[in-house]
């Protein structure tokens, strides 16, 4: 992918500084969704991308996966992956870029969550002009050591290029209350059921209804974090009843929902 440089439709101190092109090992940045839902086109960078999220919630696409970043969480991008960006309206975004051989994460995208140090020390650098050199060492020095330490959040859409998959994968997110069962999307799809059931589970890792469980609970992050009703959410997602998705919310998540965003945002 031939390298871009970042002139996102989000509102940043920097419209077309290319990450690259600086020399500093690490750059922070505050980003403001500015009330809209600013979405990054697929780029990438020699740099890692660490994607923060202090308020809202952003998901961000790879080849393989859609990953979700919730409030008091992060998604690490490993360096040289293409990946867009989707923030919510009232995202309070960071976005921290690492040179890969400085900070020992995985090579592959993962969600982690940020402690209450982590968080600040990212807000720190943001602000740069406020640091002479000895202290954003400093700072910096501390921030790499925190980061392999996170606990990494299941938060995470296994996408595939094989077209029937893909096909089905569109089509939910584009509606995620299509309710129609594996024989139905089967036959949308031309194979049997049996074998559908097998090709989502080659090309996944997961049956067809977790892996549609779990494109549910990321979109139902994402809104929730937005500032959608518990009520409102369930029914954009086709449950049958409050009741019924907040059950499956917390089979999942090991609490409710209302829960499970106050928990992203208390300090561990």
């Amino acid at each position: 992918m031939i390298r871009q440089k970042l002139r996102y439709p989000l509102r940043y101190p920097w419209l077309d500084l290319d990450v690259d092109d600086r020399s500093a090992p690490i750059i922070a940045v505050r980003v403001d969704a500015d009330g809209t839902k600013g979405e990054v086109p697929e780029h990438s960078h020699r740099k890692g991308q660490l994607v923060a999220s202090l308020g809202g919630g952003v998901t961000c696409r790879v080849p393989s996966g859609l990953w979700m970043v919730p409030p008091h969480c992060a998604v690490w991008i490993p360096s040289g992956m293409p990946h867009s960006n989707r923030a919510t309206a009232n995202a309070r975004l960071f976005f921290v870029y690492i040179e890969a051989d400085l900070v020992d994460l995985p090579d592959r995208c993962c969600t982690i969550s940020i402690s209450p140090l982590l968080r600040e020390l990212i807000v720190e650098l943001s602000d740069g002009a406020q640091h002479d050199e000895a202290r954003r060492e400093r700072l910096i020095g501390v921030l790499l050591g925190e980061l392999p330490r996170m606990p990494v959040q299941q938060l995470h859409l296994p996408l595939s290029r094989e077209p029937r998959v893909k096909r089905i994968a569109a089509a939910l997110a584009d509606n995620p209350a299509d309710r129609r069962t594996l024989a139905q999307w089967a036959d949308h799809v031309a194979l049997s059921e049996s074998s559908l059931a097998r090709l989502v589970v080659r090309e996944t890792g997961l049956t067809f209804g977790r892996w549609r469980q779990q494109l549910h609970l990321i979109v139902a992050i994402r809104e929730l974090a937005s500032g959608a009703s518990v009520q409102q959410v369930s029914a954009d997602l086709g449950y049958e009843s409050v009741t019924a998705f907040i059950t499956m919310f917390r089979k999942a998540l090991g609490k409710p929902p209302a829960r499970y965003l106050a928990s992203m945002a208390q300090e561990k």
